[in-house]
């Protein structure tokens, strides 16, 4: 019976032990946190002409920022740049929309998702791509509100990939 009790506060002890060995190796971890959901979707995409892109940037709890940078098509404006900055944009899970500013008339409002792309790897052409309808409102001289609607693809820019320090096997 006293064999019996000591081999059960042997096993207690070692028990204890052990989850404190484990407990005291989780809080010294050196893995840092995982980057948020759609922080790896902000960047540079394609727009409708060569030349033209949407900057996404996306913040804490889904917020998105960014503008669409095209060429005016309007005589007052052919040929210049603009500049439509994000008035509101929301991502939640891959479902991404914005809806810009109006600049000279025009404003745009996209609603789709973000996908993986044609890009081999991060940093590649198309590693992300922003798929779904674009709305293009003009207003004319006489405030008539007007709209076109296109299925777009929308593909991420090349960019530079940070190195694994020295040290760090890249995976």
């Amino acid at each position: 019976m006293v064999i019996n009790r000591v081999r059960s506060k042997v096993l207690q002890l070692s028990c204890f032990v052990t989850v404190a060995v484990l407990f005291s190796a989780a809080q010294q971890s050196t893995t840092p946190p995982p980057a948020a959901a759609g922080a790896d979707y902000s960047g540079m995409y394609s727009f409708l002409r060569e030349g033209e892109f949407v900057q996404v940037t996306v913040e804490e709890q889904g917020h998105v920022t960014g503008f669409v940078s095209r060429y005016g098509d309007r005589e007052s404006n052919r040929g210049a740049f603009l500049d439509h900055f994000f008035k509101e944009g929301k991502l939640e899970g891959n479902k991404l929309t914005f809806t810009t500013q109006i600049v000279h008339g025009v404003w745009f409002e996209f609603r789709g998702t973000v996908e993986r792309g044609d890009g081999k790897k991060a940093g590649d052409e198309a590693y992300w791509v922003l798929k779904g309808t674009l709305i293009e409102y003009s207003t004319d001289e006489a405030k008539k509100v007007s709209s076109q609607s296109r299925e777009v693809v929308l593909k991420s820019f090349p960019q530079e990939v940070p190195e694994a320090p020295k040290g760090e096997e890249k995976k």
